[in-house]
């Protein structure tokens, strides 16, 4: 009973996190600035990996602890990381391939096979962390992956968690860039009841104050005229991929949004303009600047991305596909407190969640063949057949959906979930093993 007890003090006192995807570190950081101390970090790109290496062991020897690991290759491959190797740690954290969600693409979902949402939620089951925090694009929150959201939370129950979903921006959290991101957390039984959502704290800074001091560096006469005319936050920074030439901050809709601030958006500049350029010049941002309009700016966000000469573009994408680190301590701080239970216990957390999705609910828990009549019945008639037809379209796209014609109606059954969860037989192993899939992730 007592190694039990003090089992559950240490857990709750030193925090440990276990992150997959990590990237650059832009959500390590935000997780150490949090109070916690990574034990295992996967990514699959080496350059973001070695970037992410090269601070994490540098703060962790200015605190005397030992250097975290950090792991390159597919998060999904048992020879690279088993997740039941590492039960015990607090927190199971990662930013998955975003492309199966993103509006900008498809939208496929389980289909795409970059989706690692759902693996990771079984990791989850695997290494039984006391909280899980996974982030991915606003897309997955639209109403096309409702029935996706609602088998994550179900699948989180199952596991004993209570999961829920929240869309935060950027700008809330004293970033200068929109940024909006799609939030999962999940929490044990035990620590669910103390977990409330960050409050926004908006944005100190715009465009203009955050940049003023580098744009002027070189001595360039415009620089002060131009941070006025950049007073604002900055629209969503798109780090974009190998796949994809050079780099530049985003699709065209945005690229005029930053020429509204009195920035080129095509492409990364060496270095801030000097005192020949003219005042109205319009420039180009440097990767220094991209990185505090991402969130790397002021004391303890310090962060070396091993800057040098012909590395601009892959050093930009590091940058550009972070979590900003202030979006990810906030989040590491209230995840803290629940899991030392502080504060008052609200038992909230997943009771009402606005991502839910009914017609899912209605067809898993019927769990044979069901008319629209049916549904509706089920559904306390909240939704027209229309509507639920709409809905089964959608979650067509993730799940087997058997129809069958009973009378000249149509029934319904849920079927399988496609998403790669670790099945021996899924495609994605094959696409990865020829590496089609493993030029599409990076």
């Amino acid at each position: 009973m007592m190694d039990t007890i003090m089992e559950g003090k240490t857990r709750a006192t030193q925090l440990t996190a276990v992150e997959i995807c990590a990237g650059a570190g832009g959500q390590s950081l935000g997780l150490h600035l949090a109070g916690f101390r990574h034990t295992l970090a996967v990514e699959l790109d080496r350059d973001a990996a070695a970037t992410l290496e090269r601070n994490l062991t540098r703060i962790a020897s200015a605190e005397g602890l030992p250097s975290p690991s950090v792991v390159v290759g597919d998060v999904a491959d048992e020879e690279v990381w088993k997740p039941e190797d590492h039960r015990g740690a607090s927190l199971l954290a990662g930013g998955v391939p975003c492309p199966p969600f993103s509006i900008a693409g498809k939208q496929l979902g389980s289909s795409d096979e970059r989706d690692l949402f759902a693996w990771a939620v079984e990791a989850a089951g695997r290494m039984e962390p006391d909280a899980v925090l996974l982030e991915n694009v606003r897309g997955l929150s639209m109403p096309r992956f409702a029935g996706y959201r609602q088998a994550v939370l179900d699948r989180f129950v199952e596991l004993g968690y209570r999961a829920d979903w929240r869309l935060l921006e950027a700008k809330d959290f004293g970033v200068p860039q929109l940024r909006p991101r799609f939030i999962l957390v999940a929490l044990r039984e035990e620590f669910a009841p103390y977990f409330s959502w960050p409050e926004p704290t908006p944005a100190v800074q715009t465009v203009g104050t955050a940049l003023y001091d580098l744009m002027a560096a070189n001595g360039w006469p415009g620089a002060e005229v131009w941070a006025k005319r950049a007073d604002r936050v900055a629209p969503t920074i798109v780090g974009g991929s190998k796949k994809h030439g050079g780099p530049d901050l985003g699709p065209t809709r945005a690229k005029r949004e930053w020429r509204k601030l009195g920035v080129d958006g095509l492409g990364i500049a060496d270095t801030a303009p000097g005192p020949s350029m003219p005042a109205s010049f319009v420039p180009k941002l440097t990767n220094e600047m991209v990185a505090r309009i991402q969130g790397w700016s002021g004391p303890g966000y310090e962060w070396d991305f091993g800057v040098r000469k012909g590395r601009k573009t892959a050093i930009y994408r590091q940058i550009g596909n972070a979590f900003p680190p202030p979006v990810a301590r906030a989040l590491g701080v209230a995840i803290a407190a629940a899991l030392r239970k502080e504060g008052t216990s609200r038992g909230d957390h997943g009771a009402s969640s606005q991502y839910r999705d009914e017609v899912y609910r209605a067809l898993r828990e019927h769990g044979g063949y069901v008319s629209l009549a049916g549904l509706r019945k089920a559904l306390g008639a909240s939704l027209s057949d229309d509507d639920i037809e709409r809905r089964i379209e959608f979650l067509s796209r993730d799940f087997e959906i058997d129809v069958r014609q009973r009378g000249g109606t149509p029934t319904y059954r849920l079927g399988e979930w496609r998403a790669f969860r670790g099945q021996e037989n899924h495609a994605r192993h094959e696409a990865f093993a020829t590496g089609s899939l493993r030029s599409k992730i990076s």
